[in-house]
Protein backbone atom coordinates (compact mmCIF):
# COMPACT_ATOMS: atom_id res chain seq x y z
CA UNK A 1 0.00 0.00 0.00
CA UNK A 2 3.21 2.61 0.51
CA UNK A 3 4.51 1.48 -2.47
CA UNK A 4 1.15 2.29 -4.30
CA UNK A 5 0.34 5.63 -2.70
CA UNK A 6 4.07 6.39 -3.40
CA UNK A 7 3.38 6.17 -7.12
CA UNK A 8 0.43 7.71 -7.21
CA UNK A 9 2.27 11.07 -5.43
CA UNK A 10 4.93 11.02 -8.38
CA UNK A 11 2.23 10.73 -11.19
CA UNK A 12 0.81 13.78 -9.70
CA UNK A 13 3.46 15.84 -9.00
CA UNK A 14 4.35 15.32 -12.31
CA UNK A 15 0.64 16.04 -14.01
CA UNK A 16 0.62 18.99 -12.16
CA UNK A 17 4.37 20.66 -13.72
CA UNK A 18 3.04 19.84 -17.09
CA UNK A 19 -0.11 21.81 -16.59
CA UNK A 20 1.97 24.83 -14.81
CA UNK A 21 4.24 24.78 -18.20
CA UNK A 22 1.15 24.96 -20.40
CA UNK A 23 -0.17 27.98 -18.38
CA UNK A 24 3.16 29.56 -18.60
CA UNK A 25 3.61 29.54 -22.32
CA UNK A 26 -0.25 30.36 -23.12
CA UNK A 27 0.66 33.67 -20.86
CA UNK A 28 4.35 34.36 -23.13
CA UNK A 29 2.36 34.49 -26.24
CA UNK A 30 -0.32 36.50 -25.14
CA UNK A 31 1.72 38.89 -24.11
CA UNK A 32 3.82 38.65 -27.47
CA UNK A 33 0.47 39.52 -29.08
CA UNK A 34 0.06 42.50 -26.81
CA UNK A 35 3.52 43.44 -27.29
CA UNK A 36 2.83 43.62 -31.45
CA UNK A 37 -0.38 45.15 -31.43
CA UNK A 38 0.74 48.03 -28.88
CA UNK A 39 4.13 48.33 -31.91
CA UNK A 40 1.80 48.22 -34.51
CA UNK A 41 -0.70 51.03 -32.78
CA UNK A 42 2.52 53.02 -32.45
CA UNK A 43 3.46 53.16 -35.85
CA UNK A 44 0.29 53.97 -37.10
CA UNK A 45 0.05 56.67 -34.53
CA UNK A 46 3.59 58.48 -35.37
CA UNK A 47 2.48 57.92 -39.37
CA UNK A 48 -0.50 59.82 -38.61
CA UNK A 49 1.21 62.20 -36.73
CA UNK A 50 3.86 63.03 -39.39
CA UNK A 51 1.22 63.36 -42.20
CA UNK A 52 -0.71 65.90 -39.82
CA UNK A 53 2.38 67.94 -39.35
CA UNK A 54 3.23 68.14 -43.12
CA UNK A 55 -0.51 69.79 -43.55
CA UNK A 56 -2.28 66.34 -45.34
CA UNK A 57 -5.53 65.31 -43.59
CA UNK A 58 -4.88 61.65 -41.55
CA UNK A 59 -6.91 59.35 -42.29
CA UNK A 60 -7.32 55.44 -41.46
CA UNK A 61 -6.02 52.74 -43.34
CA UNK A 62 -8.47 50.00 -42.73
CA UNK A 63 -12.57 49.74 -42.57
CA UNK A 64 -15.19 51.39 -43.41
CA UNK A 65 -13.68 54.35 -42.24
CA UNK A 66 -11.14 54.55 -44.83
CA UNK A 67 -13.77 53.97 -47.36
CA UNK A 68 -16.00 57.03 -45.82
CA UNK A 69 -13.46 59.67 -44.79
CA UNK A 70 -11.04 59.32 -47.86
CA UNK A 71 -10.29 62.52 -49.43
CA UNK A 72 -11.50 62.54 -53.28
CA UNK A 73 -8.82 62.43 -55.93
CA UNK A 74 -9.05 65.70 -58.34
CA UNK A 75 -7.94 65.19 -61.39
CA UNK A 76 -7.42 69.22 -61.84
CA UNK A 77 -5.33 69.31 -59.00
CA UNK A 78 -1.86 71.86 -60.01
CA UNK A 79 1.29 69.84 -60.99
CA UNK A 80 2.79 71.44 -57.64
CA UNK A 81 0.27 69.43 -55.34
CA UNK A 82 0.90 65.90 -58.12
CA UNK A 83 4.89 66.73 -57.71
CA UNK A 84 4.30 67.39 -53.61
CA UNK A 85 2.39 64.19 -53.27
CA UNK A 86 5.11 61.90 -55.51
CA UNK A 87 7.81 63.69 -53.17
CA UNK A 88 5.79 62.31 -49.93
CA UNK A 89 5.26 58.85 -51.37
CA UNK A 90 9.14 58.73 -51.90
CA UNK A 91 8.79 58.20 -55.52
CA UNK A 92 10.36 60.03 -58.08
CA UNK A 93 9.23 63.43 -59.75
CA UNK A 94 7.80 63.39 -63.34
CA UNK A 95 7.68 66.00 -65.35
CA UNK A 96 3.47 66.78 -65.78
CA UNK A 97 3.09 68.74 -69.02
CA UNK A 98 0.16 71.24 -69.27
CA UNK A 99 -2.29 71.75 -71.84
CA UNK A 100 -0.94 74.45 -74.37
CA UNK A 101 -3.44 76.75 -75.85
CA UNK A 102 -5.06 76.25 -79.05
CA UNK A 103 -3.88 77.05 -82.40
CA UNK A 104 -6.22 79.32 -83.23
CA UNK A 105 -5.90 81.85 -80.13
CA UNK A 106 -2.38 82.50 -82.14
CA UNK A 107 -3.19 82.88 -85.71
CA UNK A 108 -2.80 85.99 -87.50
CA UNK A 109 -5.66 87.72 -89.38
CA UNK A 110 -3.46 87.68 -92.61
CA UNK A 111 -1.59 84.28 -92.11
CA UNK A 112 -0.80 82.03 -95.30
CA UNK A 113 -3.25 79.42 -94.90
CA UNK A 114 -1.75 76.68 -97.11
CA UNK A 115 0.85 76.33 -94.81
CA UNK A 116 -1.44 75.55 -92.25
CA UNK A 117 -3.31 72.88 -94.41
CA UNK A 118 -0.59 72.06 -96.69
CA UNK A 119 -2.35 68.56 -98.01
CA UNK A 120 -5.06 66.78 -97.10
CA UNK A 121 -5.62 65.45 -93.86
CA UNK A 122 -8.30 65.07 -91.37
CA UNK A 123 -10.30 68.02 -89.58
CA UNK A 124 -8.36 69.08 -86.57
CA UNK A 125 -9.84 71.83 -84.66
CA UNK A 126 -7.35 73.30 -82.75
CA UNK A 127 -5.77 74.71 -86.35
CA UNK A 128 -9.24 75.60 -88.11
CA UNK A 129 -10.49 79.30 -86.61
CA UNK A 130 -13.76 79.18 -87.49
CA UNK A 131 -16.81 78.21 -84.80
CA UNK A 132 -18.27 74.63 -86.84
CA UNK A 133 -20.69 72.64 -85.06
CA UNK A 134 -21.81 69.13 -86.88
CA UNK A 135 -23.72 66.26 -84.94
CA UNK A 136 -27.07 65.69 -83.68
CA UNK A 137 -28.50 68.17 -81.21
CA UNK A 138 -29.21 66.55 -77.71
CA UNK A 139 -31.97 68.14 -75.66
CA UNK A 140 -33.17 70.31 -78.48
CA UNK A 141 -29.66 72.20 -78.53
CA UNK A 142 -27.14 73.42 -80.66
CA UNK A 143 -25.11 70.30 -82.69
CA UNK A 144 -21.65 69.83 -80.42
CA UNK A 145 -19.02 72.00 -81.09
CA UNK A 146 -15.86 70.81 -83.01
CA UNK A 147 -13.55 69.97 -80.33
CA UNK A 148 -13.52 66.34 -79.98
CA UNK A 149 -16.03 66.07 -82.66
CA UNK A 150 -15.77 62.82 -84.29
CA UNK A 151 -18.57 63.17 -86.96
CA UNK A 152 -16.10 66.46 -88.18
CA UNK A 153 -12.89 63.71 -88.28
CA UNK A 154 -15.07 61.22 -90.24
CA UNK A 155 -15.77 63.00 -93.26
CA UNK A 156 -13.45 64.29 -95.72
CA UNK A 157 -12.43 68.09 -96.10
CA UNK A 158 -11.40 70.64 -98.42
CA UNK A 159 -9.58 72.66 -96.53
CA UNK A 160 -6.39 72.03 -98.45
CA UNK A 161 -7.86 73.21 -101.81
CA UNK A 162 -8.49 76.70 -101.38
CA UNK A 163 -8.37 79.12 -104.02
CA UNK A 164 -4.93 80.50 -102.84
CA UNK A 165 -3.78 77.47 -102.45
CA UNK A 166 -5.19 76.42 -106.29
CA UNK A 167 -2.99 79.05 -107.57
CA UNK A 168 -0.07 78.32 -106.07
CA UNK A 169 -0.06 74.38 -107.46
CA UNK A 170 -0.81 76.53 -110.48
CA UNK A 171 2.10 78.67 -110.67
CA UNK A 172 4.53 75.50 -109.59
CA UNK A 173 2.78 73.29 -112.08
CA UNK A 174 3.46 76.36 -114.71
CA UNK A 175 7.16 75.52 -115.64
CA UNK A 176 6.47 72.17 -116.55
CA UNK A 177 3.64 73.21 -119.17
CA UNK A 178 3.84 73.87 -122.57
CA UNK A 179 2.35 77.19 -124.33
CA UNK A 180 -0.82 76.47 -126.42
CA UNK A 181 -0.17 77.21 -130.18
CA UNK A 182 -1.44 79.82 -131.25
CA UNK A 183 -2.59 78.85 -134.46
CA UNK A 184 -5.06 76.43 -133.14
CA UNK A 185 -7.42 79.61 -132.06
CA UNK A 186 -10.66 77.32 -133.37
CA UNK A 187 -12.50 74.55 -132.73
CA UNK A 188 -12.26 73.68 -135.68
CA UNK A 189 -8.71 73.79 -136.52
CA UNK A 190 -8.22 71.58 -133.14
CA UNK A 191 -10.52 69.41 -134.80
CA UNK A 192 -8.99 68.97 -138.27
CA UNK A 193 -5.53 68.51 -136.64
CA UNK A 194 -6.46 66.54 -133.24
CA UNK A 195 -9.55 64.73 -134.57
CA UNK A 196 -9.74 61.88 -131.99
CA UNK A 197 -11.17 62.80 -128.73
CA UNK A 198 -10.51 61.32 -125.87
CA UNK A 199 -12.93 61.18 -122.55
CA UNK A 200 -12.00 60.38 -119.32
CA UNK A 201 -13.86 61.11 -115.76
CA UNK A 202 -11.75 61.71 -112.71
CA UNK A 203 -14.22 60.69 -108.91
CA UNK A 204 -13.92 62.26 -105.37
CA UNK A 205 -15.89 60.03 -103.18
CA UNK A 206 -15.65 59.42 -99.44
CA UNK A 207 -15.08 56.09 -99.49
CA UNK A 208 -12.17 53.31 -98.49
CA UNK A 209 -9.89 54.47 -101.54
CA UNK A 210 -9.27 57.48 -103.39
CA UNK A 211 -9.23 54.80 -106.48
CA UNK A 212 -12.87 54.50 -108.44
CA UNK A 213 -13.39 51.45 -110.43
CA UNK A 214 -15.25 53.60 -112.58
CA UNK A 215 -12.29 55.67 -113.28
CA UNK A 216 -10.61 53.68 -115.67
CA UNK A 217 -13.41 53.96 -118.59
CA UNK A 218 -12.23 55.42 -121.84
CA UNK A 219 -14.59 57.13 -124.60
CA UNK A 220 -13.20 57.38 -127.89
CA UNK A 221 -14.80 59.83 -130.22
CA UNK A 222 -13.84 60.54 -134.20
CA UNK A 223 -15.88 62.45 -137.08
CA UNK A 224 -15.79 59.68 -139.79
CA UNK A 225 -15.87 62.61 -142.36
CA UNK A 226 -12.04 63.11 -140.61
CA UNK A 227 -11.01 59.86 -141.54
CA UNK A 228 -9.74 58.98 -144.95
CA UNK A 229 -12.21 56.40 -146.26
CA UNK A 230 -13.29 56.18 -149.42
CA UNK A 231 -17.53 55.42 -149.88
CA UNK A 232 -16.55 51.65 -149.75
CA UNK A 233 -14.55 51.50 -146.63
CA UNK A 234 -17.01 54.30 -144.85
CA UNK A 235 -19.76 51.77 -145.42
CA UNK A 236 -17.87 48.83 -144.36
CA UNK A 237 -16.78 50.52 -141.19
CA UNK A 238 -20.09 51.55 -140.20
CA UNK A 239 -21.36 48.01 -140.94
CA UNK A 240 -18.34 46.84 -138.53
CA UNK A 241 -19.29 49.04 -135.87
CA UNK A 242 -22.97 49.02 -135.86
CA UNK A 243 -24.97 51.04 -133.25
CA UNK A 244 -21.54 52.79 -132.56
CA UNK A 245 -21.66 55.19 -135.29
CA UNK A 246 -24.51 57.88 -135.30
CA UNK A 247 -25.34 58.99 -138.95
CA UNK A 248 -26.71 62.30 -137.60
CA UNK A 249 -23.88 63.56 -135.92
CA UNK A 250 -21.16 61.40 -138.03
CA UNK A 251 -19.37 60.62 -135.19
CA UNK A 252 -18.00 57.12 -134.30
CA UNK A 253 -17.75 56.30 -130.28
CA UNK A 254 -15.63 53.52 -128.80
CA UNK A 255 -16.11 52.95 -125.15
CA UNK A 256 -13.63 50.43 -122.92
CA UNK A 257 -14.00 49.06 -119.83
CA UNK A 258 -12.32 45.90 -119.79
CA UNK A 259 -8.88 46.74 -118.52
CA UNK A 260 -8.42 47.43 -114.70
CA UNK A 261 -6.17 50.72 -116.01
CA UNK A 262 -7.31 53.53 -117.59
CA UNK A 263 -3.93 53.49 -119.77
CA UNK A 264 -4.85 49.78 -120.73
CA UNK A 265 -8.17 50.70 -121.68
CA UNK A 266 -6.86 53.72 -123.58
CA UNK A 267 -4.35 51.45 -125.89
CA UNK A 268 -6.97 48.90 -126.52
CA UNK A 269 -9.49 51.90 -127.85
CA UNK A 270 -6.54 53.19 -129.85
CA UNK A 271 -5.92 49.58 -130.93
CA UNK A 272 -9.65 48.82 -131.44
CA UNK A 273 -9.74 52.24 -133.88
CA UNK A 274 -6.98 50.88 -136.11
CA UNK A 275 -7.86 47.19 -136.59
CA UNK A 276 -11.45 48.68 -137.88
CA UNK A 277 -9.71 51.81 -140.01
CA UNK A 278 -7.23 49.12 -141.92
CA UNK A 279 -10.00 46.79 -141.91
CA UNK A 280 -12.50 49.05 -143.80
CA UNK A 281 -9.99 48.97 -146.28
CA UNK A 282 -9.94 45.78 -147.37
CA UNK A 283 -12.06 44.28 -150.40
CA UNK A 284 -13.25 40.26 -150.07
CA UNK A 285 -13.95 38.39 -153.05
CA UNK A 286 -17.39 37.93 -151.41
CA UNK A 287 -18.03 41.79 -151.67
CA UNK A 288 -18.24 41.80 -155.25
CA UNK A 289 -21.25 39.62 -155.19
CA UNK A 290 -23.53 41.79 -153.80
CA UNK A 291 -26.95 42.67 -154.92
CA UNK A 292 -29.06 45.22 -154.71
CA UNK A 293 -30.75 44.08 -151.64
CA UNK A 294 -27.67 43.47 -149.88
CA UNK A 295 -26.40 46.65 -150.05
CA UNK A 296 -26.10 49.26 -146.82
CA UNK A 297 -28.53 51.73 -148.51
CA UNK A 298 -30.20 52.06 -151.61
CA UNK A 299 -28.06 53.57 -154.47
CA UNK A 300 -29.98 55.08 -157.37
CA UNK A 301 -27.43 55.30 -159.77
CA UNK A 302 -27.75 51.86 -162.36
CA UNK A 303 -30.87 50.94 -160.36
CA UNK A 304 -34.23 49.01 -161.47
CA UNK A 305 -36.03 52.73 -160.75
CA UNK A 306 -33.95 54.62 -162.33
CA UNK A 307 -34.36 52.42 -165.68
CA UNK A 308 -38.01 52.25 -165.50
CA UNK A 309 -38.59 55.89 -164.93
CA UNK A 310 -36.02 56.92 -167.92
CA UNK A 311 -38.30 53.95 -170.07
CA UNK A 312 -41.18 55.79 -169.35
CA UNK A 313 -40.01 59.40 -170.03
CA UNK A 314 -38.69 57.83 -173.28
CA UNK A 315 -42.15 56.62 -174.22
CA UNK A 316 -43.94 59.52 -173.16
CA UNK A 317 -41.32 61.68 -175.57
CA UNK A 318 -42.10 58.88 -178.20
CA UNK A 319 -45.76 59.65 -178.18
CA UNK A 320 -45.58 63.01 -178.14
CA UNK A 321 -43.25 62.97 -181.53
CA UNK A 322 -40.40 64.03 -179.43
CA UNK A 323 -36.87 61.73 -180.80
CA UNK A 324 -34.32 64.58 -180.22
CA UNK A 325 -34.08 63.65 -176.13
CA UNK A 326 -31.56 61.91 -174.66
CA UNK A 327 -31.09 60.31 -171.35
CA UNK A 328 -28.82 62.56 -169.88
CA UNK A 329 -30.87 65.12 -170.61
CA UNK A 330 -33.95 63.43 -169.08
CA UNK A 331 -31.68 62.88 -165.87
CA UNK A 332 -30.72 66.38 -165.82
CA UNK A 333 -33.90 67.59 -165.36
CA UNK A 334 -35.86 68.80 -162.43
CA UNK A 335 -38.89 66.46 -162.68
CA UNK A 336 -36.70 63.47 -162.59
CA UNK A 337 -34.32 64.89 -159.91
CA UNK A 338 -37.20 65.46 -157.59
CA UNK A 339 -38.29 61.54 -158.12
CA UNK A 340 -34.92 60.33 -157.27
CA UNK A 341 -34.58 62.12 -153.92
CA UNK A 342 -38.23 61.17 -153.38
CA UNK A 343 -37.10 57.32 -154.17
CA UNK A 344 -33.80 57.99 -151.84
CA UNK A 345 -35.50 58.72 -148.81
CA UNK A 346 -38.47 56.12 -149.18
CA UNK A 347 -35.70 53.27 -149.45
CA UNK A 348 -33.32 54.81 -146.99
CA UNK A 349 -36.07 56.61 -144.45
CA UNK A 350 -38.32 54.34 -144.29
CA UNK A 351 -42.52 54.80 -145.18
CA UNK A 352 -43.16 58.02 -143.31
CA UNK A 353 -46.23 60.35 -143.93
CA UNK A 354 -43.85 62.98 -145.22
CA UNK A 355 -41.68 60.61 -147.44
CA UNK A 356 -44.85 58.82 -149.41
CA UNK A 357 -46.73 62.53 -149.67
CA UNK A 358 -43.26 63.51 -151.24
CA UNK A 359 -43.22 60.78 -153.71
CA UNK A 360 -46.59 60.69 -154.37
CA UNK A 361 -46.20 64.26 -155.50
CA UNK A 362 -42.67 63.27 -157.65
CA UNK A 363 -44.71 60.77 -159.37
CA UNK A 364 -47.55 63.09 -160.96
CA UNK A 365 -45.05 65.21 -162.00
CA UNK A 366 -43.10 62.48 -163.46
CA UNK A 367 -45.85 61.34 -165.45
CA UNK A 368 -47.61 64.88 -166.13
CA UNK A 369 -51.08 63.94 -164.64
CA UNK A 370 -53.17 66.99 -163.11
CA UNK A 371 -54.83 66.71 -159.99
Amino acid sequence: MAARAGRCCRAGLSGGALLSQALLSRALLSQALLSRALLSRALLSRALLSRAASGVPATPRWGRAALSSAPAVSGREGPQAREGSVRRRGRTPQFVRSAAPPRTERMAVDQDWSSVYPTAASFKPASVPLPIRMGYPVKRGVPPSKEGNLELIKIPNFLHLTPPAIKKHCAALKDFCTEWPSALDSDEKCEQHFPIEVETVDYVSSGTSIRNPKARVVTLRVKLSNLNLDDHAKKKLIKLVGERYCQETDVLTITTDRCPLRRQNYDYGMHLLTVLYHESWKTEKWESEKSEEDMEEYIWENSQSQKNALDTLLRIKASENVSNVTKEELLASEVVKNYRNSVIALKNEGETESNISQYKESVKKLLNIQA
